[in-house]
């Protein structure tokens, strides 16, 4: 695990890209609010899709929705810092633009995306931190699943065999943060982006 940035002193510890990934229902939304609540002027990406808005969210606020097209022109012309097509069906990814904005305006900036999509942001910007947030245990990251009630039995088997996957990753990332309790996790992610809470 390396931190570049962290032995370059030309990166700007308040101008680095974060970007934070963990399997399913580890908590990265949750933690992602808390900060957000804690640190309301913090940049975090809103992502690109093509799926179809679904009741309650609004374009620009949850997601960019595009067309297939509009996403294909975004692509070729190497405006996706990363993108992935998810389930075989939509796609989604991180428009490079408004993020490279904030960096050069000298703000941190906070991505909350896949294992394959840090992947990919790791090799576009090897200077990004990458912070894995991780559950206490494997039987507490199921609790929390199945806590959800949002998938049915086949979903919840996908899910949890893709995170066997993600958790196996994680030494890929700079950092790994347990996410016991919202607070704690939140207060670590906070840490390690130099925001003072």
């Amino acid at each position: 695990m390396t931190d570049v940035a962290a032995t370059d002193p030309s990166v700007p510890a308040l101008a680095r890209l974060t970007v934070l990934a963990g399997p399913t229902a580890v908590g990265k939304g949750t933690v992602v609010a808390e900060l957000r609540r804690r640190h309301p002027n913090l940049f975090v990406s809103i992502s690109a899709t093509t799926r179809q808005p679904r009741p309650g969210e609004v374009d620009g606020v949850h997601y960019h929705f595009v067309s297939d097209e509009d996403f294909d022109s975004l692509v070729a012309s190497g405006q996706m810092l990363e993108w992935a097509l998810v389930h075989g069906v939509h796609r989604y990814g991180t428009p490079r633009g408004p993020v490279q904005d904030r960096l050069n305006a000298g703000c941190p900036a906070l991505l909350e995306i896949d294992l394959a999509g840090a992947r990919q942001v790791r090799r576009a910007m090897p200077e990004a931190r990458l912070v894995f947030l991780a559950p206490p245990s494997w039987d507490e990251l199921v609790r929390r699943l199945i806590g959800r009630g949002t998938e049915d039995a086949q979903e919840r088997e996908r899910r949890l065999t893709t995170a066997r996957t993600e958790l196996d990753a994680a030494g890929e990332f700079d950092h790994v943060v347990i996410n016991d309790t919202v607070a704690s996790a939140t207060a670590e992610l906070e840490r390690l982006m130099g925001l003072s809470s």
